[in-house]
């Protein structure tokens, strides 16, 4: 070995890749050669198998790294929130919840930031005597901290302070569980609380502006999945091995969705983290996570449906059918 006899010049900034010429820009560590290259031989077999995916499932795992990249900086308010109505008219509201993560000051000594939690419940105290028809009523089961009874102008206020503050203080993720409802929740005249806000995140970590992360956008991400479906909050938990207790519980639901977006956006990269959690689970043509029946729902056996203790299900806030299968 030795040098070339004619001096080859260094490259310039044009035949460089810069982040800034990446869609998004995570970084990742392999402890030697051979984690890398099969790393790369990931990569290569997970692009042929995407070819033929299209492009939603394409914008979702974009969508995916993004949310990863900026959750590892650490930047911003993180707030997920979740709305419950009367179920028999939609447009009364019940039950505001929301569970924010931040992060203030300087990098400690451990280089870290120093992270603040918070958890909230709160309920229209003149729709008390609401009582729904066809969706739980679990109201009165806020697990992460004490529910306040409000009236309806202070319910819409605090809402839109909640937002105000935090949108004021830098970048605000609100993060939903399928957005569409709650959005609507959040600009109905009964709280109007959501003037300004950006679905698509941008290529850059920003500092400033409104931001929408959907969990169930960023599960279909993960499990490979390129139609248009959406699972329930309850089932994403189930699969991500969150335990869940009286959903439908605004509050309860906002803790789950934030449980949820944390336990993906802190994991490895989408397909990295696919594998671990599900390994060998998909095919050379197809993205898309085979689960098996049990771990699509808890009471099922290789065999058939198992019956359910409905005084148990019940106490523990499940649903079940009236005939004590699980739905």
């Amino acid at each position: 070995m030795g040098l070339t006899n004619p001096q080859i010049p260094i490259p310039s900034s044009d035949y460089l890749i810069q982040a800034n010429d990446l869609t998004n820009c995570s970084p990742v560590v392999y402890k030697d050669l051979t984690a890398l290259k099969k790393a790369n031989k990931t990569i290569e077999k997970n692009n042929k198998r995407l070819k033929a995916t299209g492009t939603l499932l394409a914008a979702r795992r974009h969508a995916f790294e993004k949310i990863r990249t900026f959750w590892a900086a650490g930047v911003g308010t993180w707030c997920a929130i979740d709305f419950e109505a009367w179920d028999r008219d939609h447009k009364l509201l019940t039950e505001f919840g929301w569970s924010l993560v931040r992060w203030e000051g300087d990098d400690n000594a451990d280089g870290e930031k120093k992270l603040i939690e918070e958890e909230g419940h709160l309920i229209v105290k003149e729709r008390r005597g609401y009582t729904n028809t066809y969706v739980p009523q679990y109201r009165d089961h806020f697990g992460f901290g004490q529910s306040e009874d409000v009236d309806k102008t202070t319910f819409a206020q605090r809402i839109r302070d909640l937002i105000t503050m935090h949108r004021a203080a830098g970048p605000l993720f609100l993060v939903f569980h399928d957005s569409h409802q709650d959005i609507k929740y959040l600009r109905s005249e009964a709280v109007q609380a959501l003037p300004n806000f950006d679905y698509l995140l941008p290529d850059q970590v920003p500092d400033s502006g409104i931001y929408v992360v959907d969990t169930a956008d960023l599960f279909a991400a993960l499990e490979g999945d390129a139609s248009g479906n959406r699972r329930a909050l309850e089932r994403v938990c189930r699969h991500l091995q969150i335990d869940t207790k009286f959903l439908h519980n605004a509050g309860n639901d906002a803790h789950y969705t934030m449980a949820a977006m944390r336990s993906m956006a802190s994991g490895d990269p989408v397909d990295e983290q696919r594998e671990k959690r599900w390994p060998n689970r998909t095919t050379s043509t197809n993205p898309k996570v085979e689960f098996k029946a049990w771990e699509e729902d808890s009471d099922f056996d290789d065999e058939n449906f198992m019956p359910v203790d409905m005084n148990a299900r019940l106490e523990n806030g499940e649903e079940t059918t009236g005939n004590g299968f699980d739905l």
